[in-house]
């Protein structure tokens, strides 16, 4: 299987997770469903659009934490816009303390049944382009990308534990050996979303992170050429 990677990065992030209002916190990584809202954005799919593409029966997606995963609060002042039909009559203002990541990067894997939605992708990610402007959550955190190569992924049987670089969605786990001086964290994020911004599937994922490899035995493994082992979410 071809898949494309590349990486993406930024200074700032947030990845809203959905139960939290009035003191947003974020995911410490991106779900599926951001990073499928990425991949629309360098496309060109449109926001109402761009799931209709992204179903696990069509892409398959993987991501690997690249940089320690740092948080902080930053206060934002939050604007009704509905209020005054011009932006400069605006008088109130609502303060909010939102969580975010601070120096985040991530390695996305890709690849899709749909021959003409992964070249695509391959033809933006090779010229370095996109239809949309590239963030990480919100449209004030503008993000970058270097695009890596299009790699073989050959499936390998997980018979023992192996060394897994991406982030491993906890069903596919069997086993796992902890090792020193890792900190193993899981968080349940959102894997499937309707065009309707419905969510229809959550799941449980393992990292590690500061971005180390994890050593785990899974029941899908795909091994690219570079040496990194994946598990698609």
């Amino acid at each position: 299987m071809k898949v494309l990677v590349f990486d993406v990065w930024g200074e700032f992030g947030h990845f809203r997770k959905h139960y939290t209002t009035t003191s947003p916190l974020t995911y410490s990584i991106p779900p599926r469903t951001a990073i499928a809202g990425m991949i629309g954005a360098i496309e060109g799919l449109g926001k109402d659009e761009y799931l209709n593409y992204f179903s696990k029966e069509d892409a398959n997606i993987a991501v690997k934490i690249c940089c320690p995963i740092k948080k902080t609060r930053i206060a934002e002042n939050l604007i009704d816009t509905k209020i005054a039909p011009m932006m400069s009559r605006i008088k109130t203002r609502t303060q909010i303390r939102f969580e975010v990541l601070k120096d985040v990067k991530y390695r996305i894997y890709f690849s899709h049944s749909s021959e003409e939605v992964y070249n695509k992708l391959y033809s933006m990610l090779k010229e370095h382009k996109s239809v949309y402007t590239l963030c990480l959550g919100l449209s004030e955190h503008i993000a970058n990308y270097e695009f890596i190569g299009e790699m073989e992924a050959v499936s390998e049987i997980s018979d023992s534990e192996r060394e897994i670089h991406s982030v491993i969605p906890e069903k596919k786990l069997l086993k796992i050996h902890f090792e020193e001086g890792k900190e193993y964290f899981s968080e349940t994020i959102p894997i499937e979303m309707l065009p309707n911004r419905e969510v229809t599937e959550y799941g449980k994922v393992l990292f590690e992170k500061n971005g180390k490899s994890i050593v785990a035995n899974v029941n899908t493994l795909w091994r690219l050429e570079n040496g990194e082992g994946i598990v698609f979410m």
